[in-house]
């Protein structure tokens, strides 16, 4: 699937840096918001609350990693709050994603879609040399995220949070439908930030991933409305 609105990282110390940015957009603009552990830490579950109401679409990036039942029962009540997508990491194994999935089928309302269910393989902040280094993990960078990503699909989730550089090749070993959610998005001619592993909206359209989060270009932007129409533009092909 491809989504046409790229995704905003809402990375904001509070719900009034959140509602002061959503004022700059008009009301029959629907978003697709990612909410982190910096403000959902802050503000709690109201936020997606608030986000909800307005009729936006939240990914939940809480990364869960824990013992399975902990991280099964943590996404059951997750998961009554509506939100279209949550992800954990695929380090904490299969049987820690399939409780997951368990509590979250669990605890969506009845009637309602359940969230899709993503894992993170290795952080777009990680090279190689760290992963070697700070994780003793001593393959190439490629082959830690295709075997993270096998797991994730036979644990039964929907996809994973990937560098677009590896997009094609999880595609490959999964299956066409797999998500492919790709962060560490730069327009072209912008900062990397803490970033390693980045491309362009353009250049993650034609790899083939179906969903792009972009944070700082937009939040940080003198005007954020126009910056986000571009990266949406240049997603969509129409640039």
């Amino acid at each position: 699937m491809h989504e046409s609105r790229p995704m905003v990282a809402l990375d904001l110390p509070s719900l009034r840096d959140v509602k002061n940015f959503l004022l700059r957009f008009d009301d029959h603009e629907k978003l697709y918001v990612k909410v982190g552990m910096e403000l959902l830490y802050q503000e709690g579950p109201v936020v997606v609350d608030f986000l909800k109401f307005q009729g936006h679409d939240v990914f939940l990036d809480l990364k869960l990693h824990d013992i399975p039942n902990t991280v099964g029962s943590a996404m059951k009540g997750l998961a009554r709050l509506g939100i279209d997508m949550i992800n954990v990491h695929a380090a904490g194994g299969i049987e820690m994603m399939q409780q997951a999935k368990e509590g979250l089928i669990a605890g969506t309302p009845a009637g309602e879609k359940v969230a899709d269910l993503i894992a993170v393989t290795q952080l777009t902040s990680t090279s190689q040399e760290s992963m070697h280094h700070d994780q003793m993990i001593m393959t190439s960078l490629e082959e830690s995220v295709l075997h993270y990503a096998k797991c994730t699909d036979e644990a039964g989730l929907d996809g994973v949070v990937c560098s677009a550089h590896e997009v094609q090749k999880i595609k490959s070993v999964t299956r066409p439908d797999f998500i492919c959610l790709t962060p560490g998005i730069r327009p072209a001619g912008t900062a990397k930030g803490d970033q390693k592993r980045v491309m362009t909206p353009e250049e993650a359209r034609n790899i083939g991933s179906d969903y792009i989060v972009v944070g700082r270009p937009i939040t940080r932007a003198e005007n954020p409305i126009q910056a986000y129409q571009t990266i949406k533009n240049e997603w969509n092909g129409r640039a």
